[in-house]
């Protein structure tokens, strides 16, 4: 099995080097991730739930995917490689925002990334890839929002971080579509 290896990058996103993925969660050295953010045509969630065999925030809900470019791979084309990998859905994303955060997980591994954070809208359901997810629901944001207030510990990290200024963004971009 091909070791896989992550893009290290500094607080602007300018590439410093790589190391291998499990490495780089071991001591928490920054490097550059992706997070895809489905929607349904009705403005409803997409959520994934994380397999159980995941070294870190294994059986955890979260975005609809997420994962780190390869070198020499850019983030938009890592990011739809990885929505057809993890959940078997082609759609057209957008890059949103970025962010950086710094979070300490399970299993003594430490979340440091810059996270590049893309949206789409699709009608068709996700046929998952049971390596990479164990369940998937459909939820609206106030669902969602109630969910994550009463139980963050059943959702990752860095979807506790984003939700709400992904849901900011797309109630701007639906105010500036109308007007």
């Amino acid at each position: 099995m091909k070791e896989i290896k992550v893009i290290l990058v500094d607080e602007h996103d300018n590439e410093v080097g790589t190391m291998p993925k499990l490495e780089a969660h071991q001591k928490g050295i920054l490097h550059r991730a992706v997070s895809v953010f489905l929607f349904d045509l009705d403005g409803n969630w997409i959520l994934q739930k994380r397999a159980e065999h995941k070294y870190h925030s294994a059986n955890l809900w979260t975005n609809t995917c997420c994962s780190h470019p390869y070198p020499e791979e850019n983030t938009k084309k890592a990011a739809q490689r990885r929505l057809i990998e993890e959940m078997g859905i082609d759609v057209q994303l957008t890059k949103v925002m970025s962010f950086v955060y710094r979070a300490e997980l399970d299993n003594n591994m430490i979340e440091h990334e810059f996270d590049h954070v893309f949206i789409g809208f699709s009608s068709d359901l996700p046929k998952p890839n049971k390596n990479e997810v164990s369940n998937w629901k459909i939820i609206s944001f106030e669902q969602l929002d109630d969910e994550v207030q009463e139980h963050p510990e059943k959702f990752t990290e860095w979807f506790k971080l984003i939700y709400k200024k992904v849901n900011l963004h797309l109630t701007l971009s639906k105010k500036y579509i109308k007007n």
